[in-house]
């Protein structure tokens, strides 16, 4: 049997085990290996780096969500370093308050809010209060550092599952990561839309298929919400070297292969795949160009793990203002007894 160099095959991240099963079911031949690389004939073959099941967590005590990034065999996505997907909120809560995220502090990363559904009133250390509405892009930078809240205050967008939202941080480069808060609302009007038929495409930010708007951002990246109708078919874009797809709702079908709710698919640098949707989906898309190592501890993250020590300090010795409309209560630092789940002591090292 022909035998494969895994070397090769880095360029593709493909792990040993799936190129080994390809070579069991003898798809690959010598053809493939030009000037000792894989010809792009494999592409057709293997599209996806991974696929990622969205785990539980809680973020406040009535708040379940499911968490996406950062996973333990995929860290980032260009520089998306973390990903949550809160709701449909399924009953109303007797008491709101337990879904309120309370004041929290951040460094080294932008937050970026997106409802589909329902509405979250937003207050941070600069004096921003913004009520954050379906379809708005809500960018808060942290740089140096931040605090932030997220308070559901009104009870008819907590009703009938209409409450539903995705966060997603994305990590700053090196250049930028003491850089001055700041807090930018975009409303749905100033957000280009694509389409075709049986797709619809919102450009959160970034460039993807041409578009581009005006959310300002630090390095080069796409996300986009996409709604596509069953039967339909779409592409990734190609501006970008790393891209992922994050299925909020329905199935669709790549190569063959059927993935559905809840999962990530991180798709293989270079490949064009089509993507068909085999019921009404909708998708987060996302990616962009790799910073580089990043360190992330609870809601800090940084190129520096002494960086993020500071930041623990700064939170413990109040050096991190809360929001000046929303200062009553806070969530303290956690320690090695009441640590955020999934998480440990130290910082930890991403890629």
């Amino acid at each position: 049997m022909l035998k494969l160099s895994f070397a090769f095959v880095e360029d593709y991240k493909i792990n040993k085990q799936l190129a080994e099963s390809y070579l069991d079911g003898k798809r690959l031949h010598s053809k493939l290996f030009v000037s000792g690389y894989l010809s792009k004939t494999i592409s057709s073959y293997i599209m996806i780096e991974i696929v990622i099941e969205a785990r539980n967590a809680a973020i406040a005590p009535g708040m379940n969500v499911k968490r996406i990034l950062p996973f333990r065999l995929k860290r980032m996505v260009g520089p998306f370093i973390f990903m949550d997907h809160a709701g449909p909120v399924q009953s109303t809560p007797t008491n709101g308050s337990s879904l309120d995220v309370l004041p929290h502090p951040h460094i080294g990363l932008s937050t970026v809010s997106y409802l589909f559904g329902g509405q979250v009133t937003h207050r941070d250390s600069l004096g921003v209060e913004q009520v954050i509405r379906p379809g708005e892009v809500n960018w808060m930078t942290a740089g140096r550092g931040i605090a932030h809240s997220e308070r559901f205050e009104d009870p008819a967008s907590l009703a009938g599952g209409e409450l539903e939202m995705i966060q997603t941080w994305v990590a700053l480069p090196e250049k930028d990561e003491e850089a001055s808060p700041s807090f930018d609302n975009y409303k749905p009007e100033v957000l280009p839309i694509y389409t075709e038929k049986g797709v619809w495409m919102r450009l959160i930010a970034g460039d993807a298929y041409g578009l581009r708007n005006e959310v300002k951002t630090l390095s080069p990246l796409f996300y986009l919400h996409a709604v596509i109708q069953q039967g339909s078919k779409f592409g990734l874009p190609k501006e970008h070297s790393e891209r992922a797809i994050y299925l909020a709702k329905g199935s669709i079908e790549v190569n063959g292969q059927f993935y559905q709710e809840g999962q990530m698919l991180v798709f293989i640098k270079g490949v064009d795949p089509i993507i068909y949707a085999r019921e009404s989906v909708t998708l987060m898309m996302m990616g962009g160009e790799p910073l580089g190592e990043r360190f992330i501890w609870w809601n800090f993250v940084s190129s520096r793990r002494e960086r993020i020590d500071q930041a623990k300090e700064d939170w413990k010795q109040g050096r991190i203002i809360l929001p000046p409309k929303d200062n009553k209560e806070f969530i303290p630092l956690p320690n090695d007894k009441s640590k955020p789940a999934g998480s440990s002591p130290a910082p930890e090292l991403l890629s």
